[in-house]
């Protein structure tokens, strides 16, 4: 009996650029902590996929794929020395200061791809099939509960233990200060407002340089570096 092919989908395509990228880079590059986590959670979407646990595979497969892209084009940028997004320069900028500690590379790259791409990655969605965000909701909620994990794997892997993090340590401050949750329910409302603004592409663009903006401030926030 002849095998049976597996089919492979755009996602098993941004798996093998996210693998490439942790072969090539360094263990303890900043863009490297926070890829392993991304390729993490993106293999964990992919399985979902072939397994048919979305009601809407191609709208799932469409919006990972979007959101991937934007990440791997501040890589680009960066790796061709273009400036890439402001939200995503904190993490390019600090990636090999010795004060910066693995989690704070990990928390930067998801609130630079959380805050700012995902929204980014709803409208692109809606303009390659034709939808509007209420259309997204729930393949974005689907997403959005993976996503969560990213918080979970960078606190079981990169979080150091009770026993050294203590009340008084700058980095549990850090980790206080900033929620993927939140960033996730901001990330929907600015992919709404910026679909609302579609036709008025002076405004938006003002409104996706300021979002852009402060998602880097905040991230550059993350990089503080630490006393060891």
């Amino acid at each position: 009996m002849a095998q049976c092919e597996q089919v492979l989908t755009p996602v098993d395509g941004v798996v093998a650029r996210l693998r490439a990228l942790d072969a090539a880079l360094p263990a303890r590059d900043g863009v490297a902590v926070f890829n392993r986590v991304y390729l993490a959670v993106t293999q964990a979407v992919d399985r979902r996929i072939d397994a048919g646990l979305f009601p809407d595979p191609r709208a799932v497969i469409t919006l990972d794929v979007r959101f991937a892209e934007r990440y791997l084009a501040a890589v680009d940028a960066a790796a061709d020395g273009r400036r890439p997004p402001a939200c995503w320069r904190p993490l390019f900028q600090f990636r090999r200061h010795p004060g910066v500690r693995p989690v704070q590379f990990a928390l930067a790259g998801v609130n630079a791809h959380i805050g700012h791409d995902l929204a980014l990655a709803v409208v692109d969605t809606c303009r390659t099939l034709g939808c509007e965000p209420a259309d997204l909701e729930d393949e974005f909620e689907a997403v959005g509960e993976l996503l969560l994990s990213l918080e979970e794997r960078i606190h079981d892997e990169l979080v150091p233990g009770p026993e050294s993090l203590r009340i008084a340590d700058p980095l549990t401050h850090l980790l206080g200060a900033w929620s993927l949750d939140r960033a996730r329910d901001a990330a929907w409302t600015a992919a709404r407002a910026l679909w609302a603004l579609r036709r008025l592409p002076d405004v938006a663009a003002e409104f996706t340089e300021r979002l852009d903006t402060a998602v880097g401030f905040a991230g550059r926030m993350l990089l503080t570096p630490l006393p060891g």
